[in-house]
């Protein structure tokens, strides 16, 4: 097993890229705090896990709130006596041009996707420390490195997603904790149909269009970045730091 006896925090695991994370890291003999607002969607992910004889419990938690994320942690020592790895892969999205866009839609996207890094991230730095070291792992994504219509907010965020990855992995190189991103194109997730409706096309079109965008001509699937972000969580990647794993199809690359 490749993360066995990892203690696993991993955010946004009531769905999509999250859950199949969560899932995985179990398979690997990690034991996984899954973290969400959803707490029917995270209660589930745990239920999956533990009917497999996986290890994991369920915290309820908004990621862009430091004090809830400051008891989540502390649950999780609490419960598991530490922290190893920490995927903060809860996202918002929202879509729409700047002029569509309010200042809470502004608050709300980074509070999630910038914030949430960065909150987790200090206070999960002491803990990581006293065993040594760790990972973190961010879910950027392709929205990082392009331009996309009507998704300035989003874009922008995970942007700042990257460099703030890229900062992480240098300030916190000497604790030996290594900081990383999977950086996910197109793939089938329930954020994936929200996009698919707010562009007001069908699920034919809509899937046709994003798999033109990638040199494997399909989506990819929440497995595939999952395996991604257990290699960046394992020993394996034990020198790699300040990293982007794309995991697009080669969509990047068109």
């Amino acid at each position: 097993m490749r993360l066995k006896d990892k203690v696993a925090i991993v955010t946004g695991g009531a769905s999509g890229i999250g859950k199949a994370i969560c899932e995985l890291f179990a398979k690997e003999g990690a034991k996984v705090a899954v973290v969400d607002i959803d707490s029917v969607g995270g209660k589930n992910t745990v239920e999956c896990i533990n009917h497999e004889k996986g290890d994991s419990f369920f915290i309820q938690a908004d990621v862009s709130s430091e004090n809830d994320v400051e008891i989540v942690v502390k649950e999780v020592v609490n419960k598991y006596s530490g922290v190893d790895v920490l995927v903060s892969n809860a996202a918002q999205f929202t879509f729409g041009k700047v002029e569509d866009l309010t200042q809470a839609d502004w608050t709300k996207i980074f509070g999630v996707n910038v914030l949430g890094l960065a909150n987790f991230t200090k206070y999960c730095i002491p803990e990581m420390t006293k065993r040594g070291g760790g990972s973190i792992i961010a879910t950027a994504s392709i929205s990082s490195f392009k331009a996309q219509p009507a998704f300035v907010a989003y874009n922008t965020s995970k942007g700042a997603l990257l460099q703030m990855v890229r900062c992480l992995a240098l300030d916190l190189a000497e604790l030996n904790i290594r900081v990383n991103c999977v950086c996910p194109g197109a793939i089938k997730t329930p954020a994936s149909e929200r996009h698919r409706i707010f562009s007001n096309v069908s699920v034919e079109e809509f899937e046709r269009a994003s798999s033109e965008e990638s040199m494997l001509k399909r989506m990819g699937k929440p497995i595939e970045i999952a395996y991604g972000a257990l290699f960046l969580a394992s020993d394996e990647s034990s020198f790699v730091t300040g990293t982007p794993l794309m995991i697009d199809g080669g969509a990047n690359g068109i």
